[in-house]
């Protein structure tokens, strides 16, 4: 009888049996091997497939899931192989530029998770600019910006952003300080399948740093990239004259860190760069503004989440004030809220809507800008596909150049840098879900740069017309046209649900003949049909897509108008499987000529799709739609 201490390995299922012997023989933490351990004495067999049958996969957002032992969840064990990968990877491709940043937030595990991740670099030869000490966490947005500024070859940052507490992730920056897109996705995880045997000094992650930081190719950059960080956002963003717009005599807005890392970065910028104090110009939420992985207040660490920001407003109705401000854990983006003066209610402003005040605040800044500057360097911004269509809108009747992008910062970030290349000058990118990027910085989102730009855009406006941001909202509908939205999600009983659901979408073509839906029930006509899981446009000259196509993801977008309608009435829908939960996500988005019709047309789509496409309840989607 074959036995590892206690565990009795011929009492383990046959096909089970390989993986646990692995997993025993590999792992050296002591937590997640008693986990294994523990399963195998229980005979819990169905949760040891769970964790054993299938690899945490390796995607364009990098790793994400629960923190388990298992080679299907993050651990210890599953990082140092996934570092080997993409240290071999880095290394043929920079084989003269061994140069990495590690940084990590304050999750359970991250500390842990960025040493095994800096000491498997220097293993592999790397130089690591570390961006944590003792006494400090980082933010997501320093480890793009820090690859910038060392020149290297690859970043890694720990975190899972909002997700639940005993979520962790492992986010990869590629050399142009962007998250890595397709091919380096699926050659970095072929490296990591192919590199799974540990090397030798493994488990060693200590010793490790501390002969490489006498060596000097450890290094603690934190102190250094963070006053570089604080140096170049007053540089880049802090427009003259705003300073004094913001000195006021009590607190004008709360801020919350959302139990994240955003807290310390976000009071050094408000004291160096917008000489604001917390106490005297705003205030912070105190159950809130410290770092605590366990999110005590908050049932989902998400700003955009319902009662997220109930805390705030609290403090905010108490002193008076009108302006709500939220990073969310990693402060890699931004929310705000404003009450209603005429009424004295709160509107959480959606991702849309800043995108959209954002635009308009930096296309007003463009405009300032001498004739020379404007005819070298013609105004361009970005966002996903999944956004609003009222930049796009915008940039017509303005003038401007305007394109949009598969889902993701890595892939806004790349079209950017190659527009920038090109001549054009971008000021700001977005995606709907809280996301913005101003390139001056880092190609990335930022939430602590959002908030520096949303203040003063807050204050010029204020002092300058008297307005504020749903004002400028109200001003830009009347302009544009009113964009109403009603996004929200299924869950799904498993991934692989996905692709039977597109499927008989998909299947609809042959009732019109076409290769893709004429019709969507009895209300809707279909303009356009893009299909980037098959690599179909119907709109397009060669119906090829305007956009890259990936087969292993799942995404139509249908432009539609209402049978009869008038023809300034459009909506736009995107259904697309999340790359990082079991969820289709559902993004709706109407225009017309007024709020009330823009919203009766969104929720019209809604009820359509949910009685035609997308029934609750049935082939694996969740009873009910969840709005966000």
């Amino acid at each position: 009888m074959s036995t590892h201490g206690e565990i009795d390995y011929e009492s383990i299922p046959q096909f089970l049996r390989p993986s646990c012997e692995r997993w025993l023989s590999q792992d050296r933490n002591t937590a997640t091997r008693s986990e294994i351990m523990n399963l195998i004495c229980n005979r819990d067999w169905n949760e040891l497939h769970n964790r054993f049958d299938a690899r945490i996969a390796f995607g364009t957002a990098g790793l994400r899931a629960r923190m388990e032992a298992g080679f299907s969840r993050m651990n210890t064990l599953v990082v140092i192989q996934a570092t080997q990968g993409l240290a071999l990877y880095v290394k043929r491709q920079f084989p003269d530029n061994l140069v990495a940043v590690v940084g990590h937030d304050h999750r359970h595990h991250s500390h842990e998770f960025a040493a095994v991740t800096a000491a498997t670099f220097l293993e592999a030869g790397f130089k690591v600019y570390y961006l944590n000490d003792k006494n400090h966490f980082t933010h997501t947005p320093m480890v793009p910006f820090t690859v910038d500024q060392v020149e290297a070859s690859v970043g890694v940052m720990i975190t899972a952003s909002h997700n639940p507490k005993m979520d962790n992730g492992y986010k990869v920056y590629y050399a142009n300080g962007c998250q890595i897109i397709p091919p380096h996705d699926k050659g970095i995880a072929a490296s990591i399948d192919e590199n799974l045997n540990l090397w030798t000094n493994a488990w060693k992650s200590e010793e490790v740093i501390d002969s490489n930081l006498a060596r000097g190719t450890f290094i603690y950059a934190q102190k250094e990239m963070t006053s570089k960080y604080v140096s170049k956002m007053c540089k880049s963003l802090v427009i003259e004259g705003t300073k004094s717009l913001l000195e006021t005599a009590k607190p004008w807005f709360v801020y919350t860190a959302m139990h994240g890392v955003g807290g310390s970065i976000f009071s050094r910028i408000m004291g160096e760069i917008l000489g604001l104090k917390s106490g005297r110009d705003y205030l912070e939420v105190e159950q809130q503004c410290k770092p605590d992985p366990d999110f005590p207040t908050v049932s989902f660490p998400n700003p955009e989440e319902k009662g997220a920001l109930d805390l705030s407003i609290a403090l905010a109705d108490r002193n008076g004030i009108s302006l709500v401000l939220a990073n969310d854990p990693d402060a890699d983006r931004f929310s705000a809220a404003v009450k209603k003066p005429e009424t004295g209610k709160w509107q959480q402003l959606s991702g849309n809507q800043i995108g959209f005040l954002f635009a308009y605040y930096e296309f007003q800044c463009y405009e300032q800008k001498s004739t020379e500057f404007k005819k070298s360097h013609p105004l361009a911004m970005l966002s996903s596909t999944v956004s609003s269509q009222m930049i796009k809108r915008m940039a017509e009747i303005e003038g401007f150049y305007f394109e949009d992008t598969l889902t993701g910062f890595k892939w806004i970030g790349n079209r950017a840098i190659s527009l920038v290349q090109e001549g054009y000058y971008i000021p700001f990118s977005f995606e709907e879900a809280i996301g913005y990027m101003f390139p001056q910085m880092e190609f990335d989102k930022d939430g602590i740069s959002a908030a520096v730009v949303f203040l003063q855009a807050y204050k010029l406006w204020s002092s300058n017309s008297h307005k504020n941001p749903l004002d400028l909202l109200k001003q830009g509908y009347e302009r544009y046209g009113f964009f109403k939205e009603y996004n929200g999600y299924f869950y799904v009983s498993k991934p692989e649900i996905l692709i039977d659901l597109f499927a008989k979408v998909r299947q609809y073509r042959n009732m019109s003949g076409k290769c893709y839906p004429t019709e969507i029930g009895s209300e809707f006509d279909v303009i356009s049909f893009r299909d980037l899981t098959l690599g179909f446009q119907s709109d397009t000259k060669d119906h090829k897509p305007t956009l890259p196509v990936d087969p292993s993801s799942q995404m139509i977008t249908v432009a539609a108008k209402l049978r009869n309608s008038d023809d300034r009435e459009q909506i736009r829908f995107t259904l697309r499987g999340s790359g990082t939960e079991p969820k289709l996500k559902v993004y709706i988005e109407s225009c017309a000529q007024s709020e009330s019709r823009a919203l009766s047309l969104a929720k019209l789509a809604s009820e359509v799709l949910q009685r035609e496409w997308l029934i609750p309840g049935v082939g694996g989607l969740s009873k009910e739609f969840h709005r966000t």
